[in-house]
């Protein structure tokens, strides 16, 4: 039963990022810590059906969304939303109907649309970032499912060791760039190869009043100043002869 439960697991993970992760796959070790998660979400999804996010054919949707040879840059979120209606395989990204006045609409999606606009671009016309990915954002969470109503709840499960794999193996393929928001992103800055001139950019997490809170804020107080990291990194990624990200609409 493990043995099909791990195998239906990895054939959910996109080949080329099987690919990628193949010494990391050669491992026995590897593959009984995630045969040993296969079985947690597996079990999880049984015993509460409909409260586990995001929908399983999701949870590997930001490897889905941008293949290994598109990826420029890098952003790593936490964990899932935990409300029902928001998760959906993409760190901080949202359904596209989910009203911007909305209450259920986040926080860390209200302050990267106003650090857009103090970047020079336009604000987010709606919280579903999977045009971003398209464009070659991998948008990660370190863990990739949540319970409903309880942040961090799988943490203990053990995504980290695949989505660390994920960041080792990608970090040393090429430059890229990489934005570490917040402490739990920041702590994989070790993860990233130094073989290559990475781009790494470091701020508060953006939700809530946190984007204002460390010695490298997200957003400054009165919002009249942002990190800047849009900006930097289209111009990074122009300067390595690739094409910017299309945050929002074009630049006013």
């Amino acid at each position: 039963m493990v043995d099909t439960v791990l195998k239906d697991f990895l054939q959910r993970i996109p080949l080329d990022y099987r690919e990628l992760l193949s010494d990391f796959l050669s491992s026995n070790d590897h593959l009984q810590h995630l045969a040993n998660l296969a079985q947690s979400e597996n079990e999880a999804r049984t015993l509460y059906p409909g409260q586990i996010f995001p929908e399983q054919a999701d949870v590997f949707k930001a490897l889905t969304e941008t293949p290994v040879d598109a990826v420029k840059v890098i952003l790593l979120g936490q964990d899932p939303y935990h409300s029902p209606g928001l998760a959906q395989g993409l760190a901080f990204s949202i359904p596209e109907q989910i009203p911007i006045t909305s209450k259920a609409y986040p926080s860390s999606l209200r302050n990267m649309s106003k650090a857009l606009f103090l970047d020079g671009f336009n604000t987010l016309a709606h919280g579903n970032l999977q045009d971003w990915a398209k464009q070659g954002v991998l948008l990660l969470n370190t863990s990739l499912t949540v319970a409903m109503g309880v942040p961090q709840s799988h943490q203990a499960w053990g995504w980290q060791v695949l989505t660390d794999a994920i960041i080792q193996s990608l970090s040393k393929k090429q430059a890229m760039v990489w934005l570490l928001w917040g402490k739990v992103a920041q702590k994989k800055a070790s993860l990233i190869c130094s073989d290559h001139a990475h781009l790494i950019l470091t701020a508060s997490h953006p939700s809530g009043l946190g984007a204002y809170q460390t010695n490298t804020p997200f957003l400054y107080r009165g919002d009249t100043k942002a990190c800047g990291h849009f900006r930097k990194t289209n111009d990074w990624l122009t300067q390595q002869s690739k094409s910017p990200i299309v945050w929002s609409s074009n630049l006013f």
